[in-house]
């Protein structure tokens, strides 16, 4: 039964930045300070910064594996396709069994610890790939690493929600699809660079040494998932109150692993099997990220046909890394659609975000078609930079859908973006475990321009999706349970509010 509210507790709550309903449930107050949306620029710029500069690290790795794979097979005599699968396949595979286990994990118990131990676990897991020279060593390494990236690949997107409100996600999300998409494209330049300067122990070496770095630096982080912190603090209300009446409305409340593993374990899988928007978001942005990991050994082949060698080849991962940055246009009109919105005090829907899924759609088709009938065998005496040139439109669109529909869902799933991105993060993971894995088949037994042409005639049965989700994405969202009961935690604790 609650306890009567007294004026001093009212004011002491009010002094802690706290309001009480009449069911003696605290809420935050717009003002706190201590909730993430309130910390200030310095903060939000620190932690978020050293989770995007995680995820663009770990990623440059992941896609050193393939140039890395290639050395190491002679020096561990294994054949290419056992040696691709350890350090690629594994690492991927990993890496999605991670993103379903992660993300409801850090909803139900906070965010933090799971980034700090994550990481200590990708360093110790290099310095096993890098110094014990055994396949069985590479393949449990690089398994540890994939299971760790997961975090800052997936559960990112649900940080982005936990500090910043739907106009600023537009940028910070932004940021980070580029930052993960660079390294993307990073990873091979980076990695033929080192493979053949110093050795393929040394990508390992230096995996070791920068994410024994960033461990360090994520000790001073601060918790970002907002019930937790709720929760701490109501904790610490208790103590100074003695009313063990005060509660919260906690969405995220797992009392026991029990409990957790029978309720939020199993949100990810409900959410990609009964929410349409997951389930076609997920299988877009699966296979069109995966196309960049099927590029890392495609790309090589297209032009060491023009002559290149294998580091001039990987340079022609630049065109793509431009378009990444050609978004900011996009996300502009994004900015300016929101201000409008917000000025004129109507509502933003998450759809009206979508204008780059709109564009990117489209321009991924045409980039592809293009790039399949500029290059060799079939077609000759056409210069290699106009293949390059339909790149950068391959670059512009990858990023668009990443981004996008990342925004897409934590715009409608809010306190439940990191396990409706989920989904996402495992398929995804696969496709980009299996891609390069038949990536140099289809080319041999196909060629170049007809291998290209399957990938651009998937492209062009994507263009179909943007129309579904601008007619029909708002009646999908207000007929689902998990989309109201975002929006009413939403309006219980105020978490949409402008902040820094």
């Amino acid at each position: 039964m609650d306890r009567p509210v007294s004026p001093s507790l009212q004011a002491h709550l009010a002094a802690r930045g706290f309001e009480l309903e009449s069911t003696n449930c605290v809420k935050w107050s717009k003002t706190n300070p201590r909730h993430p949306r309130n910390w200030s620029v310095w903060r939000k710029t620190f932690d978020f910064g050293l989770l995007i500069f995680l995820d663009f690290f770990t990623t440059v790795i992941s896609t050193a594996g393939t140039f890395s794979s290639h050395s190491a097979s002679h020096k561990l005599h294994i054949g290419k396709s056992l040696s691709l699968f350890s350090f690629v396949t594994t690492y991927m595979i990993a890496q999605a069994i991670g993103g379903v286990f992660f993300p409801p994990y850090s909803e139900s118990f906070g965010r933090k610890k799971l980034f700090v131990t994550s990481t200590a676990l990708y360093c110790v897991s290099s310095i096993m790939i890098g110094n014990l020279n055994h396949i069985g060593a590479v393949i449990a390494g690089r398994f540890l690493s994939g299971l760790s990236s997961a975090l800052p690949t997936v559960v990112i997107a649900g940080s982005a929600e936990d500090m910043f409100d739907s106009g600023r996600r537009i940028w910070m999300l932004y940021a980070w699809a580029v930052a993960a998409n660079v390294g993307i494209c990073i990873g091979p330049i980076f990695g033929t660079a080192v493979v053949t300067s110093i050795g393929w122990h040394w990508v390992f070496h230096i995996s070791a040494i920068v994410s024994a770095l960033c461990t360090i630096l994520l000790l001073f982080i601060k918790e970002s998932r907002p019930s937790q912190v709720l929760s701490n603090e109501l904790a610490r209300l208790h103590n100074e109150t003695n009313n063990q009446s005060l509660h919260i409305d906690n969405p995220d409340h797992a009392p026991d692993l029990q409990t957790f593993a029978r309720v939020a374990m199993f949100r990810p899988l409900q959410l990609f099997f009964t929410e349409p928007i997951v389930f076609v978001s997920s299988i877009l942005g699966a296979v069109v990220f995966g196309l960049l990991y099927l590029f890392t050994e495609a790309i090589p082949i297209v032009y060491e046909s023009f002559g290149f060698t294998p580091f001039q080849s990987s340079l022609a991962f630049l065109p793509i890394i431009i378009g990444f940055f050609s978004g900011v246009g996009t996300r502009l009109y994004d900015q300016h659609l929101y201000t409008t919105k917000l000025r004129n005090n109507k509502p933003f829907q998450p759809e009206q975000k979508l204008i780059g899924f709109v564009i990117g759609a489209p321009a991924l088709a045409v980039g592809l078609w293009w790039f399949a009938w500029t290059v060799p065998p079939r077609v000759v005496h056409v210069p290699w930079v106009v293949s390059m040139l339909s790149l950068f439109l391959v670059g512009y669109a990858t990023n668009e859908f990443d981004c996008t529909l990342a925004g897409y869902l934590a715009d409608s799933y809010t306190i439940f973006a990191a396990s409706a991105f989920a989904p996402t993060a495992f398929l995804r993971s696969l496709c980009c475990a299996t891609f390069p894995l038949f990536t140099r088949g289809m080319y041999a037994e196909l060629d170049a321009n007809v291998a290209s042409s399957v990938l651009a005639a998937v492209a062009t049965v994507f263009c179909f999706a943007p129309a579904l989700f601008i007619s029909r994405g708002r009646r999908l969202r207000e007929r689902s349970a998990f989309a109201k009961i975002s929006l009413e935690a939403n309006r219980v604790n105020d978490l949409d509010r402008e902040g820094s």
